[in-house]
């Protein structure tokens, strides 16, 4: 098994909704209606988002 990282993901679904809210571990959060596409997010981390605090 590989060491752990520490990494916490949350995927949410929105009640009332077909929406999917997913938190990424540096804090940035994205919708999706596709399970797919939420993780392909989460999991291209850094890339299509930036940690909170980052940029101008």
């Amino acid at each position: 098994m590989s060491g752990r990282t520490g990494e916490i993901y949350r995927v949410d679904w929105l009640p009332g909704t077909d929406l999917l809210r997913g938190t990424c571990h540096c804090g940035r959060e994205h919708t999706a209606r596709d399970p797919v596409e939420m993780w392909e997010w989460m999991l291209a981390h850094p890339r299509g988002h930036e940690p909170r605090g980052a940029g101008a």
